[in-house]
């Protein structure tokens, strides 16, 4: 994906923090997870699309919230089946990560990733709730979301841009192609794109410091909070 269009950047009073260490480290823990997951299955298909009992532990399902098992509102998004499942939605928070993270700091991008994926997880438990749902692609498109807000509040048309595209051809990708979680990839959408106003908002807009903190924890709050009363209770 490449985007030509750069937020600006603003200066740091730090420059000892590594400038990508929670995307780098999503990357990190969505592959070790993946290998773990498929190597350590007898029979498993690293190339396929076919579920092991790890992943199984995984993903996210009315029935096992019904359970209690809430921590998969989270671990749902770090379960992938397939290495092109797994390949394709690294690449693209590598190179989102690139984008955003630097401009809003470590952070801001961490509270952004995990509302959508709170977003995603809550849109797939609407749409599909029986359904075995996995993968950092609600996340993923959280940040697309946020970023082609981005650059529409900067008066760019987001269409203009390879990002613009981007976005566009996994949204139809979505519609298009049965067996992809529909909510899951909307639902991050809708709460990344609604974080990313506030956190890639201009300068111009003076939007204070706390609201990209507390909008993304409200957020996710929110999300959890739907899940329990409409989708389990």
């Amino acid at each position: 994906m490449r985007v030509p269009f750069e937020f600006r950047r603003p200066n740091r009073r730090f420059t000892s923090t590594p400038p990508f260490v929670v995307s780098n480290s999503l990357i990190a823990i969505n592959v070790g997870l993946f290998i773990w997951m498929t190597l350590g299955a007898v029979g498993s298909d690293i190339f396929g699309t076919t579920s092991t009992d790890r992943t199984m532990d995984f993903v996210i399902s009315r029935i096992f919230l019904e359970q209690g098992e809430w921590y998969r509102l989270v671990s749902c998004g770090f379960v992938h089946f397939g290495v092109i499942h797994v390949g394709f939605n690294m690449l693209l928070l590598y190179q989102l990560g690139r984008l955003i993270e630097p401009v809003i700091g470590s952070l801001r991008f961490g509270l952004l990733y995990f509302a959508a994926l709170f977003g995603g997880s809550l849109g797939a438990l609407l749409l599909s709730p029986d359904a075995a749902t996995g993968g950092a692609s609600g996340a993923v498109f959280g940040l697309m979301a946020a970023s082609v807000v981005g650059v529409g509040q900067r008066g760019v048309n987001p269409l203009r841009t390879g990002l613009g595209v981007t976005f566009a051809i996994n949204v139809l990708f979505t519609l298009a192609v049965p067996g992809v979680s529909v909510g899951g990839h909307f639902g991050g959408a809708a709460i990344g794109a609604a974080v990313g106003a506030l956190s890639l908002a201009p300068r111009s807009w003076r939007v204070p410091g706390w609201a990209s903190v507390a909008v993304p924890i409200a957020a996710s709050v929110a999300c959890v909070a739907v899940a329990v009363v409409f989708v389990v209770g």
